[in-house]
């Protein structure tokens, strides 16, 4: 049988593809993409962007094309046999990735082509980062620190890999059946259909409890049973830990201390002080000075209102439901109640507004509005799995630009979470012009029964907040792979547009796009929406300081790691939480066993991206704030200078030519209800 992934064009077939074949195919390919590096370093001509820079990237787009069904796959349908073949292949993949960045032929190729001078602005930044991440490589390396860089980089592939593997395993393992339905008591309708339908689904009766995100959310959220509420806590934040119902099981302990070694030994070798210094080199963030900065300031501002904010919610409890003494798992379930108390308003109240089908149809309404694009679905395309959608981006002159799979629904198997990937990147040459694909994954309630899955308004914004990161990988205008869409923008600027169009999802001429009653069709009356609003920043500030204990927590374990003392991981985050937290979790809590973003997610040492980017996003929404929500001008203007660009060009140049000037902290303040 032909390898499906040795001849890949156009869209991935994903029912043709075996796990047997994937190990063989990237061989193949990795064999091509080095016979391609021989010939380009052996050439006796001058090298040029045409007969040098070109073709190295055509072949890497080739190997990239295949592995990205496969990644994806192991990410979204996982299996035994498929995890095995992705793992054989991680270091295969990471020692090309290395030898390549150390090739010392390569690099003076690329310089000799940068020395050229490039009037297309792309390809300059394409060459300086390529310079850039050729010594982030270790090419300027004592062939010893070579050698000993590329192991260190392979096996952080795999370590990172097994991290993830243990977390999905640990949250895949735990389940809870329910006989009894007092023990349900004051969980919705739609959790209590999930449950049976889970339980149905397992050949069981009753109802069944998971650790997904729609069944682990509700209990916390609804749940009368205190004591249901703390198992599942302890459940979940004892994931892939030395302690909870599977302790020592999945134990991510010893790899989350080697990949933190590993990363400060590799960061040593290029002459940093620090992982997190080395992190800055492909950031906005200037120095860590200036992130320690920026996080410690955003706490000074907001910790005095989150502890405003927990008092009030401690006195709430005891006075209206005899809670004395506010414990972790009580924290969701009495702000609920607090928060319909207040603002006469619950999550629940809305999921009717929010058929999926209605806000799809609605979100594709307001980028149509903003950006002068058309969404359209596009039948009989093969995916991975029944549930999953495609569909395609058109300009305003009717020109394709990209498409898009959205796999919506959480499932077994399945990672947790929600988020955007590459499945093809834009590549337009004299030789081929290829658009821009992209996986939107979210792990939303699933249908049940013969209604629609109907969504949180919280999962509205996660929704937007997605394809916010796919429309600036599917509108890119640059021709290669390297700064085309979210490639070569810096971490701490791409969550830019996500952010940004989260904002649609709280403005009354939006909203009468994206919702509709799912029996009715009516939408949203005025004075839920008036509720909705006067809810919009109930415990800002605790959800920021929550937010400000991951971002600073990550960002000094990678900068003042110290060899001789490891990781002292749960030593540092007791100091942050001192500084920040205004609850202090118990301490069989295992958070950093599951924090997934930086130790296998690509975020270590750039977890602060998400504020330091929603200072963009505030700021930029602040413009059609002045100018209109749905000014088509200032939209165009967003798309032609962001979206468009992708990593072509400095990110805050970028965004200078879009706002006309640097962002500042007051809008991300505002619209956050930070009063200090």
């Amino acid at each position: 049988m032909d390898n499906p992934l040795l001849a890949l064009k156009g869209l991935p077939p994903f029912s043709h593809i075996r796990p047997a074949q994937v190990e063989p195919a990237v061989d193949d390919l990795l064999a091509a993409c080095r016979a391609r590096v021989e010939e380009l370093t052996r050439r006796t001509d001058p090298p040029t962007w045409e007969n040098f820079v070109e073709p190295l990237a055509e072949a890497n787009d080739r190997l990239d094309r295949a592995w990205s069904p496969v990644s994806h796959l192991n990410a979204v349908m996982n299996n035994d046999a498929l995890r095995s073949a992705y793992n054989a292949c991680l270091p295969k993949l990471s020692e090309y990735g290395t030898e390549v960045g150390q090739n010392q032929a390569l690099f003076e190729g690329f310089r000799a082509v940068a020395d050229q001078g490039h009037p297309d602005a792309s390809q300059r930044k394409l060459l300086e980062d390529a310079l850039r991440d050729f010594r982030l490589s270790g090419v300027d390396l004592a062939p010893d620190k070579q050698a000993r860089y590329k192991t260190i980089s392979r096996e952080l592939a795999e370590l990172t890999s097994r991290y993830e593997e243990n977390l999905l395993d640990a949250t895949n393992a735990w389940s809870k059946r329910i006989t009894d339905p007092s023990a349900l008591a004051g969980l919705p309708e739609s959790a209590l259909a999930l449950a049976q339908q889970t339980a149905a689904d397992r050949g069981e009766e009753d109802w069944v409890l998971t650790l997904d995100l729609p069944s682990y959310l509700p209990v916390m959220t609804y749940a009368d049973d205190r004591g249901l509420r703390r198992e599942v806590y302890e459940a979940y934040c004892t994931r892939a830990s030395d302690r909870g119902p599977h302790a020592g099981k999945w134990d991510n302990t010893r790899i989350m201390e080697r990949i933190l070694a590993l990363r400060h030994e590799s960061a040593v070798l290029l002459d940093f002080g620090s992982y997190a210094q080395r992190s800055l080199a492909t950031k906005m963030a200037r120095s860590t000075e200036a992130v320690m900065r920026f996080l410690n300031d955003l706490a000074e501002r907001s910790v005095a209102q989150a502890r405003h904010e927990l008092e009030a919610l401690a006195q709430f409890a005891e006075a209206g439901y005899g809670c004395e003494g506010l414990e972790p798992w009580d924290l969701a379930y009495y702000s609920e109640k607090l928060r319909q108390h207040r603002h006469r308003i619950t999550a629940e109240e809305l999921r009717p507004y929010f058929p999926l089908p209605r806000v799809l149809a609605g979100m594709f309404a307001v980028v149509e509005r903003l950006f002068d694009i058309r969404v359209r679905e596009v039948e009989g395309v093969e995916t991975w799995h029944p549930d999953v959608r495609f569909f395609e981006i058109r300009d305003g002159g009717g020109e394709l630009r990209g498409q898009f799979y959205l796999d919506p629904f959480a499932r077994s198997k399945k990672r947790g979470g929600a988020w955007m990937d590459v499945c093809v990147n834009r590549f337009h040459t004299s030789r081929r012009d290829q658009i821009p694909i992209a996986y939107l994954v979210c792990n939303f309630t699933p249908p049940v029964g013969d209604r629609p899955s109907l969504l949180t308004h919280e999962e509205v914004e996660t929704l937007f907040h997605e394809f916010g990161h796919g429309l600036h990988h599917l509108l890119t205008q640059v021709d290669y792979p390297a700064v085309a869409g979210i490639n070569g923008v810096p971490w701490d600027a791409v969550e830019l547009p996500s952010q940004l169009l989260e904002n649609w999802c709280w403005e009354a001429e939006s909203l009468a796009l994206i919702s509709g009653h799912v029996d009715t069709g009516e939408p949203i009356p005025e004075t839920l929406y008036q509720r909705l609003r006067a809810a919009k920043n109930f415990q800002s500030a605790m959800q920021l300081v929550r937010q400000l204990e991951f971002a600073i927590f990550d960002f000094r374990l990678h900068l003042e790691y110290d060899p001789r003392q490891g990781g002292r991981i749960y030593e540092l985050l007791d100091q942050v939480r001192d500084q920040v937290a205004v609850m202090k979790p118990p301490a069989f809590n295992r958070f950093a066993h599951g924090f997934s973003h930086i130790f296998s997610g690509g975020y270590g040492a750039g977890y602060y991206s998400y504020k330091w980017a929603e200072v963009l996003s505030a700021d930029a929404f602040s413009l059609f704030e002045e100018r209109g929500l749905f000014d088509q001008e200032t939209g165009l203007a967003f798309r032609k200078t962001i979206l468009e660009q992708g990593g072509s060009c400095d990110a805050m140049d970028l965004y200078l030519d879009f706002r006309g000037r640097e962002p500042t902290i007051d809008a991300l303040l505002r619209h956050s209800g930070i009063t200090a």
